[in-house]
């Protein structure tokens, strides 16, 4: 009688209980993640691509919605007839942005991490309460504060005129509040007392140790603050009654309300909307670097 061996197989036992456990549906799962982020994309690009494709278009084809359609592009020659409107009033209105929204935002973000600082290293009477008040400015809108600011204007005497416009936009409450919070994280007081312990003055302090540790935070109120100015529209509207003195929202916005009786303005406002974005792609794409300086610098000793 001859007994047959069976090779012991190579697969481990099953588990008690793993034949019944139901397998977690990640493939199911990812591809849920990335459909909705492709969504999103979408819907965040769609409306980019159509003012690309609408900016090349004439008037015909932007009344007879062929915004989109793939031929009859004439973007040279929309962006001639920008140029040659009103005298080339559309640059100047260009020009008035880049002068508020630049400057603007450089003095701003100055103004507010020299606030933040002062703030997170100086100890002075009533310094929270201060710090308090700067926060319920943070909850008050722009918008309910440009009557008060149009009558103040007007017993300066500077109603309808640059400054009008300038000035406000170097006070921004939430840039304070959030240069507060870099410099709390990025600036610390060792560093302070070695280079007072050094000879350097306070001024001197600020300007070469504690404004360079915070760059990253300058930068981020830098971004918001030129953000805000340039798409700033309802203090424009308020201050100004002289075109040459509008930025680039409210001079789209003055054409934008004439194309019913001169429907020719429908291209150059759609055109002009088109290099209005650029500034703005222009500043986060060269400026994030600093971001990523400012993430990455806690982790170097």
């Amino acid at each position: 009688m001859t007994t047959t061996a069976t090779r012991p197989s190579s697969a481990p036992p099953d588990r008690p209980g793993r034949a019944n456990r139901p397998r977690r549906p990640w493939t199911l799962s990812k591809a849920a993640v990335n459909g909705t982020l492709v969504l999103a994309t979408v819907y965040t690009l769609w409306p980019l691509g159509w003012l690309l494709t609408a900016s090349a278009k004439n008037t015909a084809d932007l009344l007879g919605g062929n915004a989109l359609g793939a031929d009859n592009f004439q973007l040279g020659r929309n962006l001639s007839d920008l140029a040659s409107t009103g005298d080339g009033i559309y640059f100047r209105w260009y020009l008035n942005s880049l002068l508020y929204a630049g400057i603007g935002s450089l003095l701003c973000a100055l103004v507010c991490v020299a606030a933040g600082y002062a703030f997170h290293v100086y100890r002075f009477p009533g310094k929270e309460k201060l710090f308090g008040l700067v926060l319920l400015g943070v909850l008050v809108p722009t918008t309910a504060l440009a009557l008060p600011m149009y009558l103040l204007a007007s017993e300066l005497g500077i109603v309808n005129t640059f400054w009008a416009v300038f000035i406000p936009s170097l006070v921004n409450p939430f840039g304070v509040y959030l240069a507060r919070v870099f410099c709390a994280g990025y600036v610390p007081n060792e560093v302070l007392e070695a280079a007072r312990m050094d000879g350097a003055g306070e001024l001197r302090t600020f300007w070469s140790i504690g404004l360079r540790m915070v760059m990253p935070g300058f930068v981020t109120v830098l971004l918001f603050q030129f953000t805000a100015i340039w798409n700033n529209f309802f203090l424009p509207l308020v201050m100004l009654s002289d075109n040459r003195l509008f930025p680039v929202s409210l001079g789209l916005f003055s054409w934008n309300a004439q194309t019913k009786a001169f429907p020719e303005y429908y291209p150059l406002v759609i055109t002009g909307s088109l290099l209005a974005v650029v500034p703005l792609v222009l500043a986060f794409v060269l400026l994030q670097r600093h971001w990523k300086a400012g993430l990455t610098a806690g982790s170097v000793k």
